[in-house]
């Protein structure tokens, strides 16, 4: 990036269920973000309000009762990317010059939903087919995780140890919504979902939180060694063919392979990686798709206890959506106001020491044909 992008103050809600509102949610991680940055609410210019199933002009719905009508506010749905899609179109504006502070915020409140499979894109004719014929994502990623035992060679066992990594690394969060310890006797017997993915290797669908955070062009004074914006990048999938490999995610990888070349660096300059393990054969797809391992050497990566604490690079040290959550609108925001922690050092029981560079990936979109509608890639540095 031409212009230094900044990361001045960030603040999240824990995730889980929540009998506050949406407004009292997302004013709480705003509020905290600014005061985290050390400026005055008045200073910011615009805010960039992510969210997936809240409806029409949410970001002026929950930003109304703090004084803040006349400022810009961009509504950003861009399925569970929209919040890092916020953060990018946010970047956007500061190199143009048109702000120089804004603050980007991701919100959702899935407990009103009641839980269960979330709806897929039903404005899709070709969609709705694929429904009719029971493709629910969690069935889509069975077959994913079906197709890499096959194809690898290993059991079913490779994909419970995901969440056994990540549920306990978020039992080291206090912001997670699942923060027990559990071994792989616990994962694999719990209920099967769509085989050969069990409960507990799907993330939870009936989460609420928020997360915020403070973008600037100036230089933070409160900051020693102030995160910036590396490289920020969005891609929306390609069309599918008959023989695409539904191993590849093509399209997080070709996400990926921008913002390393925006930012200038390689996967094995990486510390921390938050990634979107929404189903625990998403992690090791992605390990893959972001260049942390040659195709077919995830779960070796995995094994090895390269992506846990000590390892070569620490993949999902918040517990990552298996068990921080994934209030939809909110993750993308969340995982950069943890990647900022871990660059700081506040990341308490968590912290990955020596962290010094973070990339950020979550995908978002299940439509008919496409790898996916949308994928982000962030990487953040000191």
């Amino acid at each position: 990036m031409n212009k230094p992008i900044y990361i001045s103050g960030v603040d999240m809600t824990p995730f889980g269920r929540h009998a506050a509102s949406m407004q009292d949610l997302t004013q709480s991680a705003v509020l905290g973000a600014v005061a985290d940055a050390g400026v005055e609410l008045g200073s910011v210019q615009a805010f960039y309000s992510a969210n997936v199933f809240g409806g029409m002009v949410l970001g002026q719905v929950l930003l109304r009762d703090l004084g803040l009508s006349g400022l810009p506010i961009y509504n950003v749905q861009n399925a569970c990317a929209s919040g890092a899609t916020g953060v990018h179109l946010a970047c956007h504006a500061l190199q143009a010059g048109i702000y120089d502070t804004v603050v980007v915020l991701g919100v959702e409140k899935l407990t009103a939903m009641g839980g269960g499979t979330l709806p897929l894109q039903l404005n899709d004719y070709m969609t709705r087919l694929y429904v009719r014929a029971g493709m629910a994502l969690p069935a889509v990623y069975a077959m994913r995780a079906t197709r890499y035992l096959h194809e690898f060679g290993v059991d079913a066992g490779t994909l419970g140890a995901v969440a056994v990594k990540n549920r306990g690394h978020g039992a080291l969060n206090p912001y997670a919504q699942s923060r027990t310890v559990v071994d792989i006797d616990q994962v694999m017997n719990s209920r099967m979902v769509f085989d050969p993915l069990t409960l507990m290797q799907c993330c939870p669908s009936a989460v609420d939180g928020a997360a915020a955070l403070v973008l600037t062009t100036k230089a933070p004074e409160r900051r020693a060694k102030p995160v910036r914006v590396l490289a920020s990048v969005v891609q929306s999938g390609r069309s599918e063919t008959a023989d695409d490999d539904i191993l590849a995610a093509e399209i997080t990888s070709r996400a990926a392979n921008l913002a390393y070349r925006q930012a200038g660096v390689t996967p094995e300059d990486l510390n921390v990686v938050e990634l979107h393990d929404a189903f625990s054969i998403a992690e090791l797809i992605y390990y893959d798709a972001l260049g942390l391992c040659k195709r077919g050497e995830a779960h070796e990566l995995l094994k090895n206890g390269a992506t846990t604490f000590g390892g070569r690079v620490v993949v999902n040290p918040s517990g990552g959506l298996l068990a921080k959550g994934h209030p939809l609108g909110a993750t993308g925001v969340a995982q950069m106001v943890e990647a900022v922690w871990q660059l700081e050092g506040r990341a308490g029981d968590r912290q990955v020491h020596g962290a010094q560079l973070a990339l950020t990936q979550c995908t978002g979109g299940g439509i008919a044909g496409v790898d996916h509608a949308a994928s982000a890639v962030h990487i953040l540095g000191v």
